[in-house]
């Protein structure tokens, strides 16, 4: 969930969207493809996962 005031992730959500990356990973044919997909589940940009 993003903050309305910041538009941020909350560092929870950021923290368990990157744990969701890990997990997802074998699921696609890269981890790039991974972040987007992820990335669009919690409303962020890819970038903001990429790290």
């Amino acid at each position: 969930m993003t903050s309305k005031t910041t538009n941020k992730l909350s560092p929870e959500v950021c923290e368990q969207a990157v744990r969701t990356v890990f997990d997802h990973e074998p699921d696609h044919p890269s981890r790039w493809a991974t972040v987007v997909s992820i990335a669009e589940k919690v409303s962020c940009v890819p970038q903001t996962l990429r790290g």
